[in-house]
């Protein structure tokens, strides 16, 4: 590996998150000197250590601990084990999290990745001023690119009494001492929904409260009622178009036990065990000092950056959670690859509007392509789909009587033009439909193949011909 001369590397990445791990691995890969600068004990950010991996794991549980998947066939009374205690759902939790640390630090360790842990701020535009490396005090390093993969942390308010366990926010879940018995989340973004139907499944008494009108309105609109409907019917209470005026915390006492207040600006009071605090996530580059190398923030600590992800001052590029919407693992991986490429003049390309979205409420849903109401407001002559699980032996084997899948496809050539699925498996089936729209596919192309019975695969070519017949 060679080095520009006067610099310590060719890159340095700030972070070891999804976003981080590729910039660096793909650097490594082109020959480069790469360092991934840490401050945490472990690697893998929050995607691994308090947000996707864990809250995926702790979903994952909750489905089989339960029952959720076998009420249909056996009854809603039905449950694996009586009693779920948080040390049930955190046993397989605590079991994942550290087999996926191990592969990351090895993935790092076999392309040649220096991995150093230490606090890291910027000392110019080329410079990163690293605190505390090995327990040896201060140092600065120099690389001719920079990658701010620094992720997010979970957005606060100064006024609220945060205690990690009766007024929580999502990096806290994981350290509840017991399951409570109502909870009140605060805030109906993916994540305040992802806890909300996995709490809900247990058996929690779950309100949401959020000031806008519509859950996760960025997704296809019959997909978001078709969740709400389970969410009701599973007895969680939606309070939308309210806003928090307050949280307080009343101490334990012996007949009640302690008890969250949750004011709202409507005069209404919900009273519950413990609250959720979900308002979104704020980036994490306040220690950064980014003043030092030309560069702001946001007010919610997120960096502008350009189609190749760089920033304002071009041989320093951010990606991942820090530069906003969407958001995910997947999509930070992939700006993390394509940021080490241009940095380095290698074309690569991407297709950011067939990026799919999981989103891993009870039951899941996944996304891939254009919603019903941005075909609407492009004026793009579209026609639907449909295929209903209950409709597919698969999913009476599986007892998910609840699923959807719909295709959106131009009137006129049949191209595909998004799908959309509701149910059991959602985000690993909705690929098959991803891949037909990178290449340009019909929706005949569902037609047309034979899929293995019975899998809810089958479900792509039921709803092409019921959208094929709707045209006539």
């Amino acid at each position: 590996m060679t080095v520009v001369a006067d610099y310590d590397y060719d890159m340095i990445v700030l972070g070891s998150g999804p976003a981080g791990q590729r910039a660096a691995i793909q650097a490594a890969k082109l020959g480069k000197k790469v360092a991934v600068v840490e401050h945490k004990a472990v690697v893998g950010g929050a995607c691994i250590n308090t947000g996707t991996i864990p809250s995926k794991t702790l979903r994952e549980a909750t489905l089989h601990l339960s029952g959720y998947r076998e009420r249909n066939v056996y009854g809603a009374s039905y449950q694996v084990k009586q009693n779920i205690t948080m040390e049930d759902l955190l046993y397989r939790t605590s079991a994942v999290i550290q087999a996926e640390l191990d592969i990351v630090r090895h993935q790092l360790q076999r392309n040649g990745v220096e991995l150093i842990a230490a606090e890291a701020k910027f000392a110019g535009p080329e410079t990163v001023a690293l605190a505390g490396v090995d327990g040896r005090g201060r140092r600065e390093v120099r690389a001719k690119r920079i990658v701010i993969a620094t992720g997010t942390a979970a957005t606060k308010s100064a006024s609220i009494p945060f205690d990690a366990q009766n007024i929580v926010i999502s990096d806290d879940i994981l350290g509840l001492k017991r399951l409570p018995k109502s909870l009140c989340v605060i805030g109906a973004g993916v994540i305040g929904c992802e806890y909300a139907t996995i709490f809900s499944t247990l058996g929690v008494r779950v309100t949401v409260v959020d000031k806008r009108e519509r859950l996760l309105d960025f997704v296809d609109h019959e997909i978001i009622d078709t969740l709400v409907y389970q969410m009701r019917k599973n007895r969680v209470t939606l309070r939308l178009g309210e806003e928090v005026e307050g949280l307080d915390y009343s101490a334990e006492d012996a007949e009640h036990g302690p008890r969250v207040r949750v004011k709202l600006k409507s005069g209404k009071q919900i009273v519950t065990e413990k609250a959720l605090y979900s308002i979104g996530r704020t980036g994490a580059t306040h220690t950064l000092d980014l003043a030092a190398a030309g560069l702001t923030a946001d007010d919610r600590g997120r960096i502008k950056v350009n189609a190749h992800y760089q920033s304002d001052v071009p041989h320093i590029y951010a990606v991942g959670d820090v530069i906003g919407f969407p958001a995910l693992a997947s999509t930070s991986m992939e700006q993390g690859r394509l940021a080490a490429c241009h940095a380095f003049g290698i074309e690569a390309k991407a297709v950011p509007e067939l990026f799919p979205y999981g989103i891993y409420t009870i039951p899941e849903i996944s996304t891939c392509g254009k919603s019903e109401e941005e075909l609407t407001h492009d004026g793009v002559p579209y026609e639907v789909g449909k295929a209903r699980y209950q409709e597919i032996a698969r999913g009476a084997i599986i007892g998910d009587k609840t699923g959807l899948l719909k295709l959106l496809f131009h009137a006129d050539t049949r191209k595909l033009l998004g799908v959309h699925i509701i149910g059991e498996g959602a985000s690993e089936l909705v690929h098959i439909g991803q891949a037909v729209m990178a290449f340009d596919g019909t929706v005949d192309y569902f037609v047309r193949t034979v899929f293995n019975y019975p899998t809810l695969a089958e479900c792509y070519k039921t709803a092409a011909f019921d959208g094929i017949n709707r045209l006539g």
